[in-house]
């Protein structure tokens, strides 16, 4: 698989990475219901298998279980180490609500406990999950943090996630950015008006979430089952996955089945080539949940879609414009 190197780092990505959001499992504020970690470790292992050579991840994510999952993966692979990129910034309190905290010393407890939960000596990149809320000069103290954190060789590269271009000017002026983690998909375009072209133009890495809107464009989601998501899966509530949004949504879908029967590919691997088709894209992470889910979408950067294509995929857009 071919690689894309990564902002200002010496790491070179494969165009599609592992997500370990979902394989976190249940329990927590923002879940997507139960997971068994024996499907979520087959899931790993037939990515890497597939050529996948990273691994994104946060410690928030089932409250540390999906750390714990990526590195009881790793222990029981054979093959090439992948690179593995974590996150700060979220903590939990007993009851799993989870709020934002960029303080110094959390954000040192908060590594030390993921290279512990993890396994490893050293994060590959070390990402803030989301800026703060109201914003504040914590970003500051949260970045200068992890400036520090990479001069002293506890983490290789320094990158943020959910970050607008104010904050990544901001972010800039302490320490260089070497990537943003933003929300990009066919559903949620929005980064595409600034937020991309000013990464393009610095030289800032993307690697971007959601490439498939949280399952809605994999080609598996239908109303009935967006109906009957269980009260523990985030997506239950949300917007994208209930009326008005969910018609047209589905109707997206159809758009991309079309495309999708040409080329013999799934319906999801279409949503991901088009997001890195964006020239400001590193790459994009990608969950699954099982083995065969790897097996669907792991190598859509092989997909290049054709100008007709993108064009059929536009006039839909834009024809259904809210």
């Amino acid at each position: 698989m071919q690689t894309r190197k990564l902002g200002n780092s010496d790491l070179h990505i494969t165009p599609v990475g592992f997500g370990a959001w979902a394989v976190g499992g249940s329990g927590w504020q923002f879940a997507w219901g139960s997971q068994d970690d024996t499907d979520s470790i087959a899931a790993i292992h037939r990515a890497l298998e597939l050529g996948v050579n990273w691994i994104d991840t946060a410690a928030v994510y089932g409250l540390g279980h999906s750390e714990e999952v990526v590195a009881r993966a790793l222990k029981s692979w054979s093959g090439p180490r992948p690179y593995v990129f974590t996150k700060c910034g979220l903590r939990w309190d007993e009851q799993g609500q989870v709020q934002k905290v960029l303080s110094a010393d959390s954000i040192r407890r908060e590594l030390e406990e993921s290279l512990r939960r993890l396994s490893v000596d050293t994060i590959d990149l070390y990402q803030i999950h989301w800026p703060p809320d109201p914003d504040s000069p914590a970003l500051e103290e949260g970045w200068c943090t992890l400036a520090n954190l990479k001069r002293e060789g506890k983490v290789r590269w320094i990158g943020v996630s959910n970050f607008n271009v104010e904050q990544l000017r901001r972010a800039e002026e302490i320490a260089p950015v070497t990537s943003l983690q933003p929300r990009y998909s066919l559903v949620h375009p929005e980064v595409e008006g600034e937020i991309l072209p000013y990464c393009l133009r610095q030289g800032i890495g993307v690697v971007v979430y959601s490439p498939m809107a949280s399952g809605l464009l994999t080609g598996a989601m239908t109303r009935e089952r967006a109906v009957r998501l269980p009260n523990d899966d985030w997506r239950s509530g949300d917007p994208d996955f209930t009326e008005p949004k969910l018609s047209r949504n589905l109707a997206l879908v159809a758009v991309l089945r079309k495309i999708a029967k040409r080329h013999n590919r799934a319906v999801g691997k279409v949503a991901i080539a088009w997001t890195l088709r964006h020239p400001a894209v590193t790459g994009a992470i990608v969950g699954a949940r099982n083995a065969q889910q790897s097996e669907g979408v792991m190598r859509a950067g092989e997909l290049r879609l054709a100008d007709e294509e993108l064009n059929e995929i536009n006039t839909f857009l834009v024809e259904t414009l809210v």
